[in-house]
């Protein structure tokens, strides 16, 4: 294509050729097939890293859980009649465990996605996107992998009569996916703009085990300790997780828009900050 000219007494005049749209329609439809195949490639060698190089490789995913719920359950029996709901320490421990766990997994590795892909993020075919993602969808679904064979045979195994409402669990866990990937969103912006960040995170977040309702019950607690755990996001989710087994409990603090803000904020503020500083942080 070249350009149009024409010629006019006494002078030339050149029309420059029109310019092509930067992306054409079929064009966007290969880059988004191309994304899509990266982000299964990438989620394929995190199973190959991860799960692919201890023997037993995903066995481990289920019996680490396992082994710390059983633990709790033998440690707090010693000391305890009964749980604070129910009868069965497996299944109390279990509902409050299980989601804390996927949230610290999630949150986690989200926040080390780009430190784990930095050497593929250097190929313009792997944005920072693809490897958020594919560390968010892969640990996310392993996470409830192993959340619905540890509850399943825990409820098979125990003399309980908790009875399952889905629509709760289903809504808590969707909630610690969400809290988790904001979190670690964030987190992966903040360390790799500041490498402080990771060991102040850790220290922060330390404490989260013990205060988000794993061991007991938010009702339970003094009115000064309410108001305080009130605003940590777990306390609310775990809540919420335990409405679906246990009918009776109400769990009146709970507050799932709360939840939703706190993770879409955190989400909201990590992709900004991504979005601005991804390359000085790769080029760290």
């Amino acid at each position: 294509m070249g350009l149009n000219t024409s010629v006019r007494p006494g002078f030339m005049t050149f029309t420059p050729p029109p310019i092509p749209p930067s992306l054409p329609p079929a064009m966007a439809g290969k880059r988004r097939f191309a994304s899509v195949r990266t982000i299964a490639a990438l989620v394929l060698r995190e199973m190959s890293t991860r799960y692919g190089r201890t023997p037993g490789g995903y066995i481990w995913g289920i019996v680490e859980p396992l082994a710390a719920i059983i633990v709790l359950s033998i440690g707090f029996s010693l000391v305890m009649r009964t749980p604070a709901l129910g009868t069965s320490f497996l299944l109390f421990y279990a509902t409050g465990y299980l989601p804390f766990s996927l949230y610290q997994t999630l949150s986690a590795t989200v926040s080390r996605a780009i430190n784990f892909s930095k050497p593929l993020l250097k190929y313009p075919a792997v944005t920072w996107i693809d490897a958020v993602l594919a560390r968010f969808l892969l640990n996310s679904l392993t996470g409830i992998l192993i959340t619905v064979i540890l509850l399943t045979g825990i409820l098979t195994v125990i003399e309980s009569r908790a009875v399952l409402n889905l629509p709760p669990v289903v809504t808590a866990m969707a909630l610690t996916m969400i809290l988790g990937l904001g979190v670690g969103v964030l987190n992966c912006a903040l360390s790799g703009l500041f490498p402080i960040w990771d060991v102040a995170w850790s220290v922060i977040s330390r404490p989260l085990f013990l205060a988000s309702g794993i061991f007991f019950l938010y009702e339970t607690m003094p009115p000064l300790a309410q108001s305080i755990l009130w605003y940590n996001p777990l306390i609310h989710i775990i809540g919420l997780m335990r409405t679906g087994f246990y009918p009776t409990y109400t769990a009146a603090h709970v507050n799932e828009l709360y939840v939703l803000g706190v993770s879409l904020t955190c989400l909201v503020l990590g992709l900004i900050l991504l979005g601005r500083y991804h390359r000085d942080i790769l080029n760290r």
